[in-house]
């Protein structure tokens, strides 16, 4: 049955990605910033082609693209982001934007598919500005506010400046039509191993983790590294550091299975070599997809600055400056895609949670979810040797669009 129904066009898949690939390329990589012009080029590819798909669209006040159709019946929207990480790989984002591309041009000119699928390029998944600043202004929950704060973390430039320079400045922002869309699915590369140590085709997402991050700053005393004796110093880098090492003493005992937590930055103030820190910072980070478990980190986290104030050298401080909810994927979805992975990649597929964050879990938030995986070659990612077999590549875009036209025939 599968042979007389429209398929995805391998070939057409690959030469889009390497298109977009030639958009900001570095070494077998891209560095494709939001706004950059390699990725303002990108979303203009994007807008070029949704016509071979019967969709129309253009670049919104945000730098999101949306194309719409007029086809009758029911509507999925599907897609993911054309910005890199800087001096990342070319597939995390793109891959999911051109599958969707892909489903809609064999889905929407079909006429015995009822229904259409529309495609989505979200701006700024990779957060230069922000986290998930595209998909959180389509569900209408970002302010103007939050774009004249919004700056990026690269030169410091202020959104409103990026915008204007890209000519986007005055364009209005689209926003979700309650009640138009069936539900959304994203495809990704893993960006992990375990498809490919396991030998697996498709990874059939069950939930997307929250994260949570925080600013812990100790407070000591900054005085002389030469003529300060060891027993009377308050050395705000030495208590971080032994910080540092508490976490992962005891974090273990209290995290879930799959609870991951990383120490992303650390700075001394002054980070001199002659000077003992007077004040010290590190940046944190813990990641699950159950938020009791999160809760009781947090708890346990600030219980142990606790500690450290009361021997009396040095403060600490315990600051949550972000803060993510863990996203469910819809059982309907999920089961779709199994069901188009037994009929496209042998059944070689399986259910597990998204490590990292991804739009879908905003998506969520109004409409039912899902993401599709594909495997990740050494798992590596957010890196310019980011890859996955080209076979792969495929298969992946052919369980997506029976994955697609499943969920429309529902």
């Amino acid at each position: 049955m599968n042979k007389l129904l429209p398929r995805a066009d391998g070939a057409r898949v690959l030469a889009d990605l390497h298109a977009l690939r030639a958009m900001g390329t570095y070494k077998t990589g891209v560095h494709k910033p939001t706004f950059s012009e390699p990725h303002l080029l990108s979303l203009q590819w994007l807008v070029e082609r949704l016509s071979e798909a019967g969709l129309t669209g253009e670049i919104d006040g945000i730098g999101n693209v949306l194309g719409t159709s007029t086809k009758p019946g029911p509507k999925l929207l599907a897609g993911s982001h054309l910005e890199s990480q800087n001096h990342a790989g070319w597939l995390d984002g793109p891959l999911g934007v051109v599958y969707a591309l892909e489903a809609a041009r064999v889905i929407n000119r079909d006429p015995s598919t009822r229904g259409a699928v529309e495609v989505a390029a979200w701006c700024d998944e990779e957060g230069h500005f922000g986290h998930f600043l595209g998909s959180r202004s389509y569900v209408g929950a970002v302010s103007e506010a939050d774009i004249d704060a919004a700056r990026d973390r690269n030169d410091g430039r202020t959104m409103r400046e990026a915008l204007a320079s890209a000519g986007l400045a005055g364009r209005p922002r689209l926003q979700a039509e309650r009640g138009r869309h069936i539900g959304y699915l994203e495809a990704h590369i893993e960006q992990g191993d375990t498809l490919e140590s396991s030998g697996l085709k498709i990874g059939i997402v069950t939930s997307i983790v929250g994260i949570w991050q925080y600013r812990i700053t100790f407070k000591g005393e900054q005085n002389h590294a030469g003529t300060t004796r060891m027993a009377i110093r308050r050395d705000a880098g030495l208590a971080l550091t032994r910080f540092c090492v508490a976490i992962d003493d005891r974090f273990p005992a209290a995290c879930g299975p799959r609870t991951v937590w990383t120490t992303g930055r650390i700075t001394l103030d002054p980070g001199a070599p002659s000077i003992i820190p007077g004040a010290a910072e590190m940046l944190f980070q813990i990641r699950d997809d159950n938020p009791a478990v999160i809760a009781r980190l947090e708890d346990l986290l600030r219980s142990m600055a606790a500690e450290v104030d009361s021997q009396g050298r040095c403060s600490v401080t315990v600051e949550r400056i972000r803060t993510g909810a863990p996203a469910r994927m819809d059982a309907s979805f999920q089961d779709a895609i199994e069901a188009a992975g037994a009929a496209y990649a042998g059944g070689k597929s399986l259910r597990m949670p998204s490590g990292a964050g991804h739009d879908a879990q905003t998506l969520a938030t109004i409409m039912p979810s899902g993401m599709l995986f594909v495997p990740s070659i050494g798992g590596i990612s957010h890196h310019w040797t980011e890859n996955t077999a080209d076979a792969d590549i495929v298969t992946g875009a052919e369980v997506f669009v029976e994955a697609c036209r499943r969920l429309l025939a529902r």
